[in-house]
């Protein structure tokens, strides 16, 4: 067994971390051409987003990753999203990419680095309405299910799933963080343009239902009433114990049945997920409290935070032999943990990027340098690229959506160079940013048209612009 100042130094963050990926270069013609749907089959198009691109553009002095943003950038808007006026209120359905369904995690991940731009762009503002509203409905015909069709009478290849489908229900994996999503686009969006307009009966009503469905989860009382069995074969796609998972000790923390890649927990308590909601739930609670002015409802949001939150720090925080003291990914409150992280956000790596903690908090740093490294079983190494991956796709696959949150939550500098180059490395030639690669053939990748993925690296490239434009301005 390694000590941990061994750890350290074999670790991601070790001596070796800031090695160049091997060039990609061969892998395809050096062409920069817009990947762009022609202007005329573009679903949406913002002024403010195009004038964005422009000037961002300029400011990148490396061509191909100037070229890599004005594709991913607009990626959502160009190809993802259908707007229309119903009931006298604007609905913004937006699809995941390669699959014809709106997951609430996707949706308001797709459009978050766009609220920057809102009060610039009247047509993206309602756009952005929109989202928020169409969540809403979603949420009130099933907060337990994490996807949907805007077409109720469309039939789901999920259909025969052992749980309760209901129309216009795609999938109904319960996961925490897809209710965590829906708050956090809300209350970013009033805290961004200042519009609460969006806070109507319809959107109190489903923050209501996310409260009722967050206490529900923390089972103290009874199983509760989800429960959810796949019969495919993958023992990923379902749950043990009849649907309602592996026993927990009730301690105050929320099941979780899923995690964001929709995979199955194997220990019910998700942390990363219950960090999230810690922070939407005090978010939540400010908006009742400063718009709708009821204090008993916003003290009740607050409560259950300050309860999920104990229980974090009391049961989530263990001994890793070899990090020292981190955070486990999932716990069962019996003294059981998993130890490993997962590319798909929210996970630990992302726990600055919630607005958890600090990037310097100590437990998290020591979590971070353990998720970075082969201790975490889920970290992949090979010619092209290092990071972190998930049991989704298998071993061998780096997830860029985890190189681009390793950026996002760190101000190392050569850190950050270090995964701009491995996503520059890794894209096969598409100008496009996917699911997963292999380590050693970003040639070998899933899902091509995966619209949180690109969205998310625009949104890395703006945060860079902003904090730190000076990275921009070189050529790697």
């Amino acid at each position: 067994m390694i000590n941990r100042r061994d750890f350290i130094k074999k670790s991601g963050l070790g001596l070796g971390f800031f090695t160049v990926p091997s060039s990609a270069k061969f892998l395809f013609a050096n062409d920069f051409v817009s990947k762009r749907p022609n202007l005329n089959q573009r679903k949406f198009t913002s002024e403010a987003v195009e004038k964005t691109i422009k000037t961002i553009k300029k400011t990148i002095a490396d061509e191909e990753l100037a070229w890599m943003f004005e594709n991913c950038f607009p990626n959502t808007l160009d190809t993802t999203v259908k707007f229309y006026q119903k009931n006298n209120k604007a609905y913004t359905y937006v699809i995941t990419g390669d699959i014809d369904a709106m997951w609430l995690r996707d949706s308001s991940a797709q459009v978050y680095p766009y609220l920057s731009l809102a009060n610039e762009d009247q047509k993206l503002k309602d756009l952005l309405k929109g989202v928020i509203n169409k969540q809403v409905e979603c949420v009130l015909l099933d907060p337990y299910a994490n996807a949907f069709f805007d077409d109720s009478h469309k039939i789901s290849e999920w259909k025969d799933d052992v749980t309760d489908m209901k129309p216009g229900i795609h999938e109904r994996k319960w996961e925490i963080d897809s209710l965590c999503y829906v708050m956090r686009l809300s209350y970013n969006y009033w805290k961004t343009t200042g519009d609460s307009s969006v806070f109507d009966e319809d959107w109190k009503k489903a923050m209501l239902l996310i409260l009722q469905t967050f206490k529900e989860q923390q089972r103290k009382d009874s199983k509760g009433p989800y429960s959810f069995e796949r019969a495919n074969g993958n023992p990923l796609d379902t749950q043990f114990g009849k649907g309602f998972g592996n026993p927990t000790k009730k301690v105050g923390l929320i099941h979780s049945m899923f995690r964001p890649s929709d995979d199955s927990t194997f220990y019910p308590f998700l942390i990363s997920s219950n960090m999230f909601a810690v922070v939407s739930l005090r978010e939540t609670s400010e908006i009742f409290s400063q718009i709708l002015k009821d204090e008993n409802l916003s003290n009740q949001f607050k409560s259950l935070a300050k309860e999920v939150d104990e229980a974090i720090q009391k049961y989530a925080i263990l001994n890793h032999p070899t990090a020292g003291k981190i955070y486990a990914l999932e716990v069962d409150g019996f003294g059981n943990a998993l130890f490993m992280d997962d590319a798909n956000v929210p996970n630990l790596l992302s726990i600055p990027y919630l607005g958890y903690a600090s990037k310097e908090d100590e437990i998290y740093k020591n979590t971070r340098k353990f998720s970075l490294s082969h201790a975490n079983p889920w970290f992949s190494e090979g010619k092209f690229a290092k990071g972190i991956g998930g049991p989704h796709i298998g071993e061998h696959k780096i997830w860029p959506l985890g190189l681009i949150m390793q950026a996002l939550t760190t101000d190392n500098e050569e850190e950050i160079i270090s995964c701009l180059k491995m996503l520059k490395a890794t894209h096969a030639g598409t100008g496009f940013i996917h699911e997963s690669f292999d380590v050693d053939n970003p040639k070998d990748f899933t899902r091509s048209w995966f619209a949180w993925a690109n969205t998310l690296f625009g949104e890395l490239i703006l945060h860079l612009h902003k904090t730190k434009p000076e990275i921009l301005k070189r050529k790697f």
